[in-house]
């Protein structure tokens, strides 16, 4: 055969095997196409589902706030919230047009569902609270069926995430499958095309299409190894060499942009899935000092190359001070003034320095370059709480990611102080006696178990005075409740003023006061008890222009372990109120050194 026709032949199946070659790269760019198309489906169907979750829990967080302290802002932004949740149906037409089939809407509809009954039980929560009965709306919104039914929410929409994610993983998957095997393909057509180049057509086509093979199927193994790194040679020609080319370079451009796809979302979802571990704990914590342990230990994970400060507020003193710090940041003082940072003048985040020029803080030191730092104020409803000081360990700038989940770890810290201090204030509520500003029963029985307990490891003696209000129901039928009161409150001052810890003294019940004397002599506890009671029967009111007429006590005083053991000190002293009430109060007994019985104390008549 003529040198003419092996030529012709050589050239014919070369033409041949380089279409088809490039038909499999073309099928394999439009599997990688495919991908995409799967990739760019998850993340509408992230992006429309992101804020459901989000919505339903500021929905419930804003009707509990409203139920515990009937803010009328709070009941607007309820309002605002339910409207905006009430664009359900077009959402969920919206997740229909982004792909999502009928099951996972079916789990939507679902968590849906548990969302218009968690509404109900907020909208009867409302009622109660605008009724003035505060206790009853936050028993249903803090009830365990209410939590339990706003766990179901959550995982309703969880589970119809997890199938989001099941579904479009699997798309993935085949789309990937058919991509290997396009590209499998196509390397075996290249792979004989070149065999072909080798034995036949070696001296005709050795520069037009050795050379370029031999570069082509190097990139396309290193490809196939995922090695990105491999750049396609650029060929100028308009063939199938070009054609090979420019689909390994589209090829190449797929996997750099998957990788990088796949960077960011594990990247995005380990730090989301710290930052809700650490608000989990937050919102577990009894004490600022636990809340500053979980956030020394979180924060160095969210952001490890940013050390920090958290500064609490010290209303005593106007100033911001060092609550814990992770990382040694070196910038900035451990302690300064409101006005010293300008993210607490303007209430927002503030950066001197990165993306944009601003003016530094005074409470960074040393001069020079203002330094790469944020300043995160965090407020509360009833003003500054503290401040989220972060500044950068190595050269480089915040990104908008980065700077976002900051914001975002602001905004966490700043609501568990919030929650923190109205927890805190609604115990201390809880135990003062709002008339007298004592500290009521219930804090008595916290104090007395810690008094007793103390003074019976250090074997010294504790005293206990009940002190009753003689004759306390003429001043209410002669005088009416408001002089009763009136009483009532000149008595309790009269206690805060005569003892030294006024935590110490308590509003026992009715017109009884109870008062501890730890580590005292009997004579000094008998005179303090005496003063009191000389100092009430020197006390001259008037209601309404009206003379009151005298005010007398009669106390009761009992010594542990003197007159008792530890357990009966308080029903002891109690019984020696008795017994002053029968000898014709006003005066001061002090109970006898034996046991006092509880059928004695029950069979006792109140005088």
């Amino acid at each position: 055969m003529r040198l003419v026709a092996i030529t012709n032949w050589a050239y014919g199946a070369t033409v041949v095997l380089t279409l088809t070659s490039g038909a499999t790269m073309l099928l394999a760019s439009s599997a990688q196409q495919q991908e995409r198309a799967a990739v760019g489906q998850r993340y509408a169907l992230d992006r429309a589902t992101s804020t459901i979750e989000d919505d339903v829990l500021a929905l419930s967080e804003l009707a509990r706030q409203y139920a515990i302290n009937g803010d009328a802002s709070d009941l607007l932004a309820y309002e605002e919230v339910r409207r905006e949740l009430g664009t359900v149906e077009a959402r969920t037409r919206g997740i229909r047009d982004a792909g999502a089939g009928a099951d996972e809407l079916h789990s939507l509809h679902e968590a849906l569902g548990w969302a218009d009954s968690l509404q109900v039980q907020q909208k009867q929560a409302i009622v109660e609270r605008r009724r003035g009965d505060a206790l009853a709306a936050s028993r249903i919104l803090f009830a365990p069926e209410y939590e339990r039914e706003l766990d179901r929410s959550r995982a309703a929409v969880e589970r119809f995430q997890y199938r989001l994610d099941q579904r479009t993983a699997d798309n993935l998957r085949a789309a990937e499958k058919a991509s290997r095997v396009w590209r499998s393909a196509s390397e075996v057509m290249l792979a004989v095309t070149g065999l072909l180049f080798l034995c036949v057509l070696y001296f005709v086509f050795r520069r037009r299409i050795l050379h370029p093979v031999v570069k082509l199927s190097d990139v396309i193994g290193r490809l196939a190894a995922q090695d990105y790194d491999a750049e396609p040679p650029q060929y100028d020609q308009i063939d199938e060499i070009g054609d090979m080319a420019q689909a390994l370079r589209v090829f190449r451009e797929n996997g750099i942009e998957r990788q990088r796809l796949e960077r960011e979302r594990d990247a995005d979802r380990t730090v989301r899935d710290l930052l809700s571990r650490m608000t989990q704990r937050m919102q577990g914590c009894d004490t600022v000092t636990e809340l500053m342990d979980v956030v020394r230990r979180f924060a160095p994970e969210v952001a490890p190359e940013l050390a920090g400060r958290l500064y609490l507020f010290d209303a005593s003193r106007n100033m911001l001070v060092e609550g814990c710090s992770w990382l040694k940041p070196l910038l900035s003082a451990a302690e300064f003034s409101p006005l010293a940072c300008w993210s607490l003048r303007r209430g927002a985040a503030h950066r001197p320095s990165g993306i944009g020029f601003d003016v530094p803080c005074g409470h960074l030191l040393g001069g020079g370059a203002p330094p790469e730092t944020l300043c995160l104020p965090l407020l509360g409803q009833h003003g500054t709480l503290g401040m989220l000081y972060l500044e950068r360990r190595t050269h480089g700038s915040l990104t908008p990611l980065n700077e976002a989940y900051l914001q975002l770890l602001g905004e966490n810290v700043g609501l568990a102080l919030d929650n923190l201090r109205l927890r805190e204030a609604l115990r201390s509520l809880a135990m003062m006696d709002p008339l007298t500003s004592l500290p009521n029963r219930r804090q008595l029985e916290e104090v007395l178990a810690s008094e007793l307990a103390k003074a019976e490891r250090t074997s010294s003696a504790i005293y206990c005075a009940m002190v009753d209000v003689d004759h306390f129901k003429r001043f209410n039928d002669e005088h009416g409740h408001d002089a009763g009161d009136a009483v009532l409150r000149a008595v309790g001052q009269i206690l805060r003023e005569t003892v030294r810890d006024v935590q110490l003294v308590f509003r026992y019940g009715g017109e009884e006061f109870l008062m501890l004397l730890p580590d005292v002599t009997e004579e000094l506890a008998a005179r303090r008890a005496e003063e009191i009671r000389s100092r009430i029967a020197g006390l001259r009111l008037k209601h309404e222009g009206r003379d009151l007429g005298p005010i007398t006590v009669s106390v009761g005083l009992a010594c542990a372990p003197g007159h008792t053991d530890w357990q009966n000190l308080v029903q002891t002293a109690d019984a020696a109120l008795l017994r002053a009430k029968r000898a014709g109060r006003n005066q001061v007994i002090t109970a006898v050194a034996r046991s006092i019985t509880q059928r004695e104390i029950a069979a006792a008549p109140r005088v």
